[in-house]
């Protein structure tokens, strides 16, 4: 390395930028930083062979989308320089960032340049790299802890601080932490109710709002701008789905206080750098009662939970699933459901919910064996276990990514922002 000249580096300029950094001011943004290393580059006489950027990802996630194709093109030996802004541009997980630096490059023949940070892996002056890598992460853990203090405190005060306003109510323009009842959604719940009260199950009214034509939460958060993630076959028809009603968004919906006039938050546990890690039991809920204008009665509230806990069935062998709320449709992103098949030797198998409840024409059926998946699911512990006895460090640091991965994910995807991932859309 030490015998390249300027001219012959290939150099990277890799940008990022989460909502934790608009703290730092406009010299934080996307283009900000990319014109400050593209004068740098310039100046120095270096090519620049491709800039990255992944606006709205935390440092902690290093499952970016651009930072991976830039380490991809490393490995293809397209480019011998990267250059950020500063360390924690790089990253903000010490143990996944350090591997970077100290591993990952040198091993491509990479020179690393964080500019503003005066590092530079050709010179003997990174000292301070390490030391810089735990300051960054625990700014991270510190900002972490006063968001959710900031949360718990909202929640503490009856204050809403979802994303999107839970159907049948829209958030007060004078004051977003504030529900009003939505004139346009709200009959829409009170029939669900309803139906309910009537001794109806979800399934049951799903058929029913269909038939009736009524407008699904999705559809209504497309078009009031608040979700723009779609189907394959909501691409090929944006009117596809209108009328399509999830069992679990009917059931989500007959379950939530909100409906009561009270609003319930901190539904579940998080832990920092992994993101949330189970949820809590309802008795473990904050709940403060009378924050907005209810849209049910507290006496028939209480009805329908005690008809949804009667209509609870074990399955006919009494045996419990394993994969229950854990295995999605890559297409659509439902639950596959299990069934047994009607063949000569039976077989427990996993298929999509939409298309067991709509059909071809919304999804495919994505077939997967109950034994084979077990099998797969089995055969990976037993590697992870493996892998944990001879580097422990490092199966934790790959768990970490794969679970920041989905819990942080940039704006516009279901599931980026802690108030987005229970949603009932």
């Amino acid at each position: 390395m030490d015998t390249l000249l300027a001219g012959s580096f290939r150099a990277a300029i890799y940008c990022r930028l989460s909502k934790d950094d608009d703290l730092d001011g406009t010299s934080a943004s996307i283009e900000n930083q990319r014109d400050m290393l593209e004068k740098f580059c310039q100046k120095q006489g270096w090519e620049v062979t491709a800039v990255y950027q992944d606006d709205g990802f935390t440092g902690l996630n290093m499952e970016r989308p651009d930072l991976k194709r830039m380490l991809k093109a490393i490995e293809r030996k397209q480019i011998n320089l990267v250059i950020t802004k500063d360390l924690s541009r790089l990253g903000r997980n010490y143990l996944q960032t350090g591997q970077l630096i100290e591993d990952f490059f040198p091993r491509n023949g990479v020179r690393y340049i964080a500019m503003n940070d005066g590092i530079d892996t050709m010179r003997d002056n990174n000292d301070i790299a390490p030391f810089k890598n735990i300051l960054n992460e625990m700014y991270s853990k510190d900002i972490s802890k006063k968001v959710h203090s900031s949360y718990v405190l909202k929640a503490q005060k009856g204050q809403f601080t979802g994303c999107i306003a839970p159907f049948g109510y829209k958030k007060d323009p004078e004051d977003k932490n504030h529900l009003l009842i939505d004139g346009e959604t709200a009959p829409v719940v009170r029939l669900i109710f309803g139906y309910a009260l009537d001794g109806h199950g979800p399934n049951y009214i799903r058929r029913r709002l269909e038939e009736e034509k009524h407008p699904c939460p999705t559809w209504w958060n497309r078009k009031r701008g608040h979700r723009n993630i779609r189907t394959k076959w909501e691409k090929k028809d944006p009117e596809n789905g209108r009328y399509v009603w999830d069992f679990s968004v009917i059931k989500e919906i007959l379950m939530n206080p909100v409906y009561t006039g009270a609003i319930a938050s901190q539904k579940t546990e998080y832990r920092f750098k992994i993101g949330t890690i189970r949820d809590k039991k309802p008795e473990d809920w904050i709940v403060v009662e009378g924050t907005h204008e209810p849209l049910v009665d507290k006496k028939d509230f209480a009805i329908v939970q005690e008809k949804l806990k009667s209509r609870q069935r074990p399955g006919k062998s009494g045996e419990i699933n394993l994969f229950a709320g854990l295995i999605k449709c890559g297409e659509c992103g439902k639950a596959l459901t299990i069934r047994t098949t009607h063949e000569k030797f039976p077989k427990r198998i996993f298929s999509c919910k939409t298309y067991n409840a709509y059909g071809k024409q919304h999804c495919t059926q994505h077939r997967v064996e109950f034994d084979t998946l077990y099998s797969l699911v089995l055969n990976k512990i037993r590697e992870c276990a493996a892998a944990a006895l001879t580097d422990s460090e490092a199966v934790a640091g790959r768990l970490t990514d794969t679970c920041q991965a989905e819990t942080e994910r940039p704006a516009g995807s279901d599931g980026a922002h802690p108030c987005q991932r229970r949603r009932t859309d």
